[in-house]
């Protein structure tokens, strides 16, 4: 798979927020993916529960802005990002790893400084 798949799929995430799009988050992620965000909390497995955990996401009002360019690398691409919510300030690192479909079967958010 090359890198362009992969920074799409992160464009299209942050689109995802930007407009509570569930359908784009199903889209994104393959039926066995397992979300881990922060990484140390306990995995949503499955699309089922990843996309009720983007629902709760989307309902706090968060927005996500890019900080920095998407790096690929193998299956994976790692992005950094602000999350836009009053209130809150995070500026976390996310890496997905992608299946041989192109879809996320693994996120992983590092919250961490």
């Amino acid at each position: 798979m090359d890198n362009t798949h992969k920074i799409a799929t992160v464009h299209k995430y942050v689109e995802a927020f930007a407009n509570s799009d569930i359908q784009l988050i199903r889209e994104i992620y393959a039926e066995d993916a397992v979300v881990e965000d922060p990484v140390g909390s306990e995995p949503h497995v499955g699309i089922d529960a990843v996309v009720r955990f983007y629902e709760g996401a989307f309902a706090t009002g968060a927005r996500l802005a890019l900080t920095g360019d998407v790096r690929c690398a193998g299956n994976a691409a790692a992005f950094p990002f602000k999350v836009i919510m009053e209130g809150i300030d995070i500026s976390p690192i996310d890496v997905f790893e992608f299946n041989d479909a192109g879809k996320v079967v693994k996120m992983k958010a590092y919250w961490g400084g």
